[in-house]
Parts: structure tokens; C-alpha cells; sequence
């Protein structure tokens, strides 16, 4: 019985020796395993911690981006407003490059019709209007005039139309005078040799009756006789050119 228990003994205390070490055992494992996952969790801490600084860095770097953004955006807009002020300022240039290429057109089409106008020479009008015109710069009495009247008078016609005691004129005649009584007149026949004789016949009669029933007879018979012989003067080619532009021939 005493070998027996001392057995027993023995065994239990074996199998409490043993519940010892494995006990032992399982606290050292428990320990490692706490230690394993204390350590997991600092490196995942270190982890997060980095994560977050790495995450800084690229959130700096986005933020940078960002920040450089708004840059290159200026730039860009003040690019774009450069090339846009540039197309405007070429497109205004162009516009005006064709206003002015326009006025330019205008200008020498006007400059080719005073061109034109300017060339007309006295060659592209009669001997007739040559004559009218170079009379009337010559002898006209007043040259500022708006018209230049012709009148044709033929030979035997009266010097004085209102009177029957007038003489005639013994050849054809030509009478000058502007469109006003104040712009005087000149009656004159031509000898077709580039002289005239000017009649000096009044560019109006007075209707007051006359003493004398011969007056007037022999008024007019005296301008007849005293004509005067003029030579004609060929004149500036302009202004005669500017008379035949307003003569007016009856």
C-alpha cells in the first residue's frame, strides 16, 4: 500500500512538475505572443506614423501642385491675353491696313479723275469755245461769274434793239455778258485771224427819250466806225478751260 501511494505520489508530483514547465511554457508563448503582437503593433504604428509623413509629403506635393497650378493658370492667362492682345492688336493692324488700303483706292481713284480732269487740254474743245472763253478772261469786265452768255447777232440787226433810229451792224457780231447787268458785257465780230473789233456797245440802253430825234442814230453809227482791233492773248489754258465749263451759247 505504501508503495503504491508513494506512487501516486511520485506521479503527482511528476504530472504537477510537468503542469509547471508546460505552464511555464505557455507563459513564455503567451509573452511572445504578446510581445509579437506588441511589436506588430509599433510597426504598424511606425507604419501609420510613416504612412502619414510619406502621406504629408504627398499631400505637401499635391498641395504644391496645386499651389503651382493657379501659377501656370496665370501664366497661361497671361499667354493667352498676350496672344489674344496680339491677334487683336493684328487684326486692328489688318483693319486698318485695309481702311487705309480703301482710302488709298478712294484716293487714287479721285487722284485719277483730277488726273483726267487736269489732262484735258484745249484740244477737246472747239475754236468757237476758245474764242468765247479767251475774249471774256481778256476783256470781260468782271470775272468772277457764275455763267457766260453767247449771243449771236446777225448782220443788218439794230446796234440798239429798242430804238428804230439805230444803225446795224455791217457783219456778224458775237455778244459776251455774264448772267447780272453788273457783270458787264463785250460785242465784238472777229476778222478769223486771231484779232477782233470790239464795238463799244453799252450793256444796256437808257429809256429816257432823247432831244435830239437823231441821237441815237447817230450814237450808234459812231460805234460802229470807231471799233477797236484787239489782239487776242491766248491765255492760261485752266481758267480759259474753266470759262467754257460755264458758258452757255444762245
Amino acid at each position: 500500500m505504501k508503495k503504491r501511494t508513494k506512487r501516486v505520489y511520485f506521479r503527482a508530483a511528476i504530472f504537477m512538475l510537468v503542469g509547471t514547465l508546460v505552464g511555464c511554457a505557455g507563459n513564455k508563448d503567451e509573452k511572445s505572443i504578446e510581445e509579437a503582437t506588441s511589436e506588430a503593433n509599433r510597426n504598424s504604428s511606425i507604419e501609420e506614423a510613416t504612412g502619414k509623413t510619406d502621406g504629408g509629403s504627398a499631400i505637401k506635393e499635391v498641395t504644391s501642385k496645386t499651389d503651382e497650378s493657379p501659377s501656370r493658370k496665370e501664366a497661361t492667362s497671361k499667354t493667352d491675353k498676350s496672344s489674344s492682345s496680339t491677334e487683336l492688336k493684328q487684326s486692328d493692324t489688318a483693319d486698318k491696313g485695309d481702311i487705309s488700303s480703301e482710302k488709298s483706292v478712294d484716293e487714287n481713284s479721285n487722284s485719277k479723275v483730277s488726273k483726267k480732269e487736269d489732262k484735258k487740254t484745249l484740244s477737246d474743245y472747239s475754236s468757237k469755245q476758245i474764242e468765247y472763253a479767251r475774249i471774256w478772261l481778256q476783256l470781260g469786265p468782271n470775272q468772277e461769274i457764275d455763267e457766260l452768255n453767247v449771243r449771236h447777232i446777225s448782220a443788218g440787226e439794230p446796234v440798239n434793239i429798242y430804238d428804230d433810229t439805230s444803225a446795224n451792224y455791217p457783219k456778224d457780231v458775237v455778244t459776251l455778258e455774264g448772267s447780272r447787268s453788273v457783270d458787264g458785257s463785250v460785242t465784238y465780230s472777229s476778222n478769223g485771224n486771231g484779232t477782233i473789233n470790239v464795238y463799244n456797245v453799252p450793256s444796256h440802253w437808257s429809256s429816257s427819250a432823247q432831244v435830239d430825234k437823231d441821237f441815237m442814230k447817230n450814237y450808234t453809227e459812231d460805234i460802229i466806225r470807231n471799233t477797236k482791233l484787239v489782239h487776242v492773248d491766248p491765255g492760261e489754258d485752266k481758267k480759259i478751260i474753266e470759262l467754257i465749263n460755264i458758258l452757255n451759247v444762245h
